[in-house]
């Protein structure tokens, strides 16, 4: 019995445990938030940006390469950059 406690305890916490998977967007700014470190694409996904990124570097209007990963809900972004 004792066996299966430990296996069972170790997938429960696996199971509870959130994930951040990594992935691009691509697409043209449609609003910034310096304020909040928000962008959102013209797509309407809205992203937030580490204190890192400086949103105020980018415009709106501009097209931009984004990788995030989400977690808990949020996009955050990892690196952005003007798109190719």
């Amino acid at each position: 019995m004792q066996k299966l406690v430990i296996p069972a305890a170790a997938a429960a916490l696996f199971a509870a445990t959130s994930f951040a998977f990594a992935a691009d967007a691509k697409g043209v700014i449609k609003s910034i938030d310096t304020a909040k470190d928000m962008m959102t694409l013209d797509s309407g996904a809205t992203y937030w940006a580490p204190s890192s990124i400086k949103l105020s570097s980018f415009k709106v209007g501009e097209k931009v390469d984004v990788t995030y990963t989400q977690a808990n809900g949020k996009m955050e972004i990892s690196a952005v950059k003007p798109a190719a």
